[in-house]
Formats: structure tokens, sequence, C-alpha cells
């Protein structure tokens, strides 16, 4: 998370339980809390420029996918948990989901969200819960799975990176009725890298899974009359069937991103050359793939009069990164949402409506 300062703001953690129950538990006539006095803010670097964005975000029940994503270490994480808690604190049951290996998401709420499983979130007026996806389970089945098949390119392109329970999970979202009463979904997203592997795996998964099929086709009629003889001839799924139902599994999920009346990317980004320019580049790949993105978030903005002659230069190099954005052909048509630094840590639910309510207006 990209924060400064402390903040001491534990909150009561509730036992998971079914969804129905859950529910019910957080109600949603739930009244709103006044923030405790040790989340009063000192000082926020600079407020947020006057962009409107939050209204159209929260509106209608359309676009229900929110993907937030740019390089490592911008603030990521903060960002799509308080977009989270602003939708719930707006009337809409929410679901934030983590596909970042990393997994800072228990970080940000002070709730430990690991393990796989829904977990609900107490604080905000709507049912809010939320979910740190396991890549162990997706790396061991796919190193099992290449393994059976004779093939290194998959595993070597799946390995450590979780893609395969990732795409499990999403489709879950598209045809489960467990996830239906959400109204949003909002996904923070692995760093740049990561993102653009998975929109790049469905092309993937067709060159090198699809040798894997055709070598079984092959196979299968020279095997089948020797399977018969012994009486072994069985119709069993195997791991090639498995990474069958993955690509179709992968092409949904990149349709899902490609879908601008369901979904909308934002970018998050620090203003620095480096961050700028790899959000750059982001903008350009989402824009190959055709992922609709509409907003551009520069986080840690410093303020602009400082008696500190280091902020003040650090404040000039972030003026110089502005300005690359509002020049750069691939950035300058975003909506540009300039983030405070603030001098606490971002933690736990009063502190996540505290920076959306500054962030997403």
């Amino acid at each position: 998370m990209a924060t400064v300062g402390l903040l001491s703001c534990p909150l009561n953690t509730l036992k998971t339980q079914s969804i129905a129950r859950s529910f019910s538990i957080l109600s949603l006539s739930a009244t709103r809390q006044p923030l405790p006095k040790s989340l009063l803010v000192r000082s926020v670097a600079t407020p947020a420029e006057g962009v409107s964005v939050f209204d159209d975000m929260a509106s209608g029940t359309e676009r229900k996918y929110y993907m937030l994503g740019g390089k490592g270490g911008v603030g990521k994480t903060s960002c799509a948990a308080s977009l989270a808690v602003k939708f719930a604190n707006n009337g809409h049951p929410t679901l934030v989901v983590s596909t970042d290996p990393a997994h800072s998401l228990s970080d940000s709420f002070a709730q430990d969200l690991t393990g796989g499983t829904l977990v609900p979130v107490e604080g905000p007026d709507a049912p809010l819960f939320a979910l740190e996806i396991n890549p162990e389970k997706a790396r061991e089945e796919f190193r099992s799975a290449t393994k059976k098949n004779g093939g290194t390119g998959v595993k070597d392109f799946m390995d450590g990176m979780g893609l395969g329970m990732l795409a499990e999970q999403v489709i879950q979202f598209l045809e489960s009725q467990e996830y239906s009463m959400f109204t949003r979904i909002v996904f923070d997203t692995a760093p740049t890298g990561h993102t653009l592997r998975l929109l790049s795996l469905p092309d993937f998964l067709d060159a090198s899974i699809g040798k894997i099929l055709k070598l079984k086709q092959k196979i299968a009629s020279a095997t089948s009359a020797i399977k018969s003889v012994f009486g072994q001839e069985e119709d069993r799924p195997d791991a090639a069937d498995k990474l069958e139902r993955l690509r179709e599994r992968m092409i949904k999920v990149r349709e899902l991103f490609r879908d601008t009346d369901s979904t909308e990317f934002v970018i998050v980004t620090i203003p620095t050359v480096m961050a700028v320019s790899e959000s750059s580049r982001l903008h350009a790949s989402l824009k190959k793939e055709n992922v609709p993105v509409k907003s551009l978030i520069v986080n840690q903005i410093l303020p602009p009069i400082s008696d500190c002659k280091f902020c003040a230069m650090k404040r000039k190099d972030q003026l110089r990164a502005l300005d690359m954005i509002r020049g750069d052909p691939e950035l300058s048509s975003l909506t540009l949402i300039q983030a405070p630094l603030v001098d606490v840590e971002i933690r736990g639910v009063p502190a996540l409506r505290f920076l959306g309510d500054i962030i997403w207006k």
C-alpha cells in the first residue's frame, strides 16, 4: 500500500458464515458511524482534482466489474479496497477480489482474508465481502497436468502465477448463483506484467494446449484397440481435458475483460517518470486487447507548498510526471484523478472510507 504514517484502528472480524446469513448480519440499513478520533487526519498533501467519476460508476446495473491495475507499489490495493467500500456505502452489495500474489488486501482491511473463500467485511453500509485467491492449488494442478502430457511450455507460463485458479474464480463470478447477489465486483489485479500475461493467456493456450490435444487425438486411435483387448477402455477426464477446459474458461475471461458494457479497467500509477512510462505501455497493451479503460489514478501527490527542500524537489519531479501524462498519446485521453498523500496508514474500513471519499468523488 502506498501510504505513510501510522494508524491503529483494529476491526472486529466476523466469523466466516454462509453468504445468506452474513448478508443478514451486514444490514443494508446499517447506520454509518463517524470516523474514530484515532483516524483524524492531520494533513492531506493536496486535495484531489474535482473530477467526478463515481456517480457514473455507481449508477445502473450493467457495468459490474471494475479492475484496478498498474505497476507494483503504486497503491492499487488501497484504491481497490476504498472503491469497494465506497460501492458498499452507496447501496451496492460488493465483492473485492485480490489476484495479486502479494495479497495485501488483508492488510488493507485489517482482516484475515486468506484461504480462497469469501470473508464478510464489517463496517460498510451494504454487504461487502473480500476474497484473496490462493495460487498454490493452481501451481500444483498445472505442474501435474503438464508433466503428464509431456509439455513444458504451459508449465513455464503458468508456474508461479496462479492464473488457472484466477480463471476458475472469474468464471464463477459469471456463472455461479452464489455470486449473483453482488452488483459490483472489484478486482485488485497483480502488477502489470502478470495482468498482461493473463490477457494474452488464451492465445498462448490455443497454441500450446492445442498441440497437446492434437497429439492426444493421434495416439488415441492407436491405443484404443489395445485398451479394448485388455479391458482397460475407460472414458475419464485426464490432464489434457483439464487443460482444454482451462482454455475455454480463459476465452470467457478474455471476453469479460473486453465487454465495454460490463467491465472497466482503471490504471493506477504514481507521479514518477518510470511509473508513467509503464502506465503508458499498459494502456497501449490494454487497448490492443480491446479492454475498456476510462480513468487514470495518480496516487501520492505531494502538496504544492512546502518548507522542506527535499519535498519541493520531489514536487517538481511529480509536476514533470504529470506533464508527461498530459502529453502522452496513450494517457492524455483518460480521465485524470489525482489522489493525495496523507499522513496516516490506510488500513481498516474507516480509513478506506476516508480515502474513498477523497478519490472517488
